[in-house]
């Protein structure tokens, strides 16, 4: 009974990694491939400062991104699962989920409307009297690209987090406070490391697809915002060189794994030096 899934996980997972692991030390001149095996791929990745400026710029915008979304969802989940009545929480969730209706473009389009020069932000405070001139530094730039990504992932965060914070015991909440602890301390000493497998999910979830998206970089982020996945992209269609953007994805790929153990790794002393 394992086979058919274990097929399908090889057939859409491990194929294409290993073809774009195998492309990766390969050469390409427009349409020609050479198979030859060779390292340049990854010493043009190391010598060129773009390449790990874009990496880094792009490590930033994920990790702030991340922060951001999880902080906001954290508060909006404890609220539907502790103060939302039993049955409301399904209308609740619900709400929370009406941005997947819409088109993932349509919403970062809805964004460069409300973040533009002319847009609803920049109209509404010249109206109120706070600007005389339309803010410049909320659209194509990384502040837009932040913003428009923490919008997109906050369901994202939200599930994940409430689902965990749904199966804590509201009698060792109880009994926290019953031995003297506040509300304070109770949410800092048993709420908080029992919601820690949502939160660490909800870190994941939002850290991993964030740093290979390329279409808010590019939509939102102007010359100043685009990001190692514009980059790959740019490699793959424009450029017609594959290896290098199959490179590119590589050390994408393990700059974002090492990130994320070492975050899990954290995440597990936190909850050692608790218990």
């Amino acid at each position: 009974m394992v086979s058919p899934p274990l097929g399908y996980a090889l057939m859409l997972l491990a194929v294409p990694l290993s073809a774009i692991i195998l492309f990766s030390f390969w050469t390409q001149n427009f349409m020609d491939v050479d198979t030859t095996f060779t390292l340049n791929n990854y010493r043009e990745i190391i010598t060129e400062p773009i390449y790990f400026a874009l990496l880094k710029r792009s490590l930033f915008v994920s990790g702030t991104v991340t922060c951001v979304t999880v902080l906001l969802a954290f508060p909006v989940a404890y609220f539907v699962s502790f103060h939302v009545p039993a049955h409301r929480k399904s209308l609740w969730l619900f709400l929370i989920t009406i941005p997947f209706w819409t088109s993932y473009l349509i919403r970062v389009f809805l964004w460069k409307v409300i973040l533009g020069y002319n847009g609803v932000v920049n109209t509404g405070l010249i109206n109120l009297g706070i600007i005389d001139e339309p803010l410049t530094f909320i659209l194509y730039n990384i502040n837009a690209v932040i913003i428009t990504l923490a919008h997109a992932f906050a369901p994202f965060a939200i599930l994940p987090i409430f689902v965990a914070l749904e199966k804590i015991d509201r009698s060792l909440l109880e009994a926290s406070q019953d031995l003297g602890e506040s509300k304070v301390s109770t949410f800092f000493r048993v709420t908080l490391p029992l919601s820690m497998p949502g939160l660490v999910a909800a870190v994941l979830i939002v850290f991993i697809p964030t740093i290979g998206d390329y279409v808010t970089p590019e939509l939102m982020g102007g010359a100043g915002g685009k990001l190692i996945a514009n980059m790959i992209q740019t490699q793959f269609l424009a450029l017609n060189n594959a290896p290098l953007g199959a490179a590119l994805a590589i050390v994408a790929m393990i700059c974002v794994t090492a990130v994320s153990l070492l975050f899990v790794f954290l995440n597990r002393r936190y909850l050692r030096g608790r218990s």
